[in-house]
């Protein structure tokens, strides 16, 4: 029961200690957390089933890599990206979407048999 123990009071004790570096380093906390969102939005980038939710999806991930331009303190090149490929490409995406007629695939006409 001691070894449980002790390996129980190591366990929470490297908890406390994690805890207290991540309070003191705030900024490495939000770029784990943009990272992952930056990755999970890339995956559904690709995975999603919806071409205009991909697209949306796609203006996530430009808009968190101009965010991580921010954290590398070049500031101008994050608004550069901001603009031009969350802004312009986005829409760009978003317009050729929306003006490309889709045809729904179905089965063939179960008339025709």
């Amino acid at each position: 029961m001691g070894a449980i123990w002790d390996a129980i009071t190591w366990v929470w004790n490297e908890l406390c200690n994690f805890g207290g570096y991540a309070l003191n380093n705030l900024d490495l906390v939000a770029f784990l957390i943009l990272a992952a969102v930056t990755i999970l939005a890339a995956i559904f980038v690709v995975r999603d089933k919806e071409v205009m939710h991909s697209a949306f999806y796609l203006a996530l991930v430009f808009l968190c890599v101009g965010l991580f331009y921010f954290f590398l303190e070049a500031e101008f090149i994050g608004v550069i990206q901001m603009l031009v490929y969350v802004g312009a490409i986005t829409i760009l995406f978003a317009f050729s979407v929306m003006l490309t007629r889709r045809y729904i695939v179905t089965k063939e006409d179960e008339s025709d048999e």
